[in-house]
């Protein structure tokens, strides 16, 4: 366990001066602090995508397996974090103003597909059910109903949202009628996988390494991310932000990924920006520590998921913040309340919140 530490994830840092394409882009965008996303998508642009292409050139096999792996390991072990929280912010908050409007379609249409993200279905699954049923039982995506530090649950948990998510998706717009939401999603899926069948006939191997592949790899890190953002939840108050979302700080996954590791903040303000977490975070500690929130020091989501799979208590209670700074608090109560936290919450129990 661990005393309140100090805070070193991103925040944002006023910039005195700009180059000349700086200046330019900030005429478009909508938020200065927003800037990052722009050079991380021209150095997307710019590397991974000639590299996709090259993939369907005619080549020698030692030249196309050495372009392979040098694009699967950018794709899914370089770029896929920054990109799909780049494309989760630009969700929530978009990048360009009215000048540039078009351009937000860049980034879920054009370069999402290549990292496996299906065009619109993020934005309709995540802003349109996610957020608004906040990982309650008509939330597809929640994790209540499942034991949070099984690995079998987890498998059943992925296999469901693989095979059924888009269905329940679909079928959750349908019930709430929203129609556009609904068509988005459902064109969004279907041209993916028709461009994935007719680039297939194409070039099958190249596909396979450029677009299916990161979508395989994509919807299990997604589900992976959700399962432990929410494996924690307060079965007396499931619908309570600060009890059924983590905190993650001081860890290069914050850095690398524009704080991702705030979903408890995520969750109660949805729309703030992502250099501001820490400070919201700092500003009501009081808060969290009325609710013994779970926050972790110096471990990320993928550390967070391992360790719980495992069944380590030891080594979460060890990285487990004691917000409230209670001297009495000892080992094994944060490790009663991580275990209660994680606990299957049946589907026939009175849920609230």
């Amino acid at each position: 366990m661990k005393t309140f530490p100090v805070i070193n994830d991103p925040v944002y840092l006023q910039q005195d001066s700009y180059n000349r394409f700086e200046t330019m882009m900030l005429s478009y965008l909508l938020d200065k602090r927003d800037l990052p996303f722009v050079y991380l998508t021209i150095k997307i642009t710019l590397v991974l995508i000639p590299l996709a292409a090259v993939l369907y050139m005619p080549l020698a096999n030692w030249i196309w397996w050495i372009v392979a792996l040098v694009y699967f390991g950018l794709n899914n072990l370089y770029f896929k974090g920054p990109l799909g929280l780049m494309l989760h912010c630009t969700c929530h908050r978009k990048l360009f103003n009215r000048k540039l409007n078009w351009a937000n379609y860049y980034l879920p249409w054009f370069i999402g597909p290549f990292f496996g993200q299906t065009p619109e279905t993020y934005f309709s699954h995540h802003i349109g059910m996610h957020h608004p049923e906040n990982n309650l039982p008509a939330d597809k995506s929640s994790t209540m109903f499942y034991q949070r530090d099984s690995f079998r649950s987890f498998l059943a948990y992925f296999s469901n949202f693989f095979f059924r998510g888009i269905v329940e998706l679909t079928s959750y717009f349908y019930k709430k009628n929203r129609t556009k939401l609904l068509r988005n999603t459902v064109l969004g899926e279907s041209l993916f996988f028709l461009m994935c069948i007719a680039l297939s006939i194409l070039n099958w191997q190249a596909t396979l390494v450029v677009f299916i592949l990161p979508f395989l790899i994509s919807r299990f890190i997604m589900m992976l991310g959700n399962w432990t953002q929410h494996a924690f939840v307060d079965a007396s108050d499931p619908g309570n932000p600060f009890k059924n979302s983590i905190t993650c700080i001081n860890t290069p996954y914050n850095k690398k990924c524009w704080n991702d590791g705030y979903h408890t903040s995520h969750h109660i303000k949805p729309n703030m920006h992502w250099t501001e977490h820490p400070n919201f975070f700092l500003k009501n500690k009081k808060e969290y520590a009325d609710n013994q929130a779970i926050v972790f020091d110096g471990m990320g989501f993928l550390e967070v998921f391992f360790y719980l799979m495992r069944g380590r208590y030891d080594v979460l209670e060890k990285n487990f913040v004691n917000i409230s700074g209670d001297p009495q608090r000892t080992p094994q109560q944060v490790i009663s309340l991580l275990k209660e936290r994680t606990r299957r919450i049946p589907k026939l129990s009175p849920v609230t919140g």
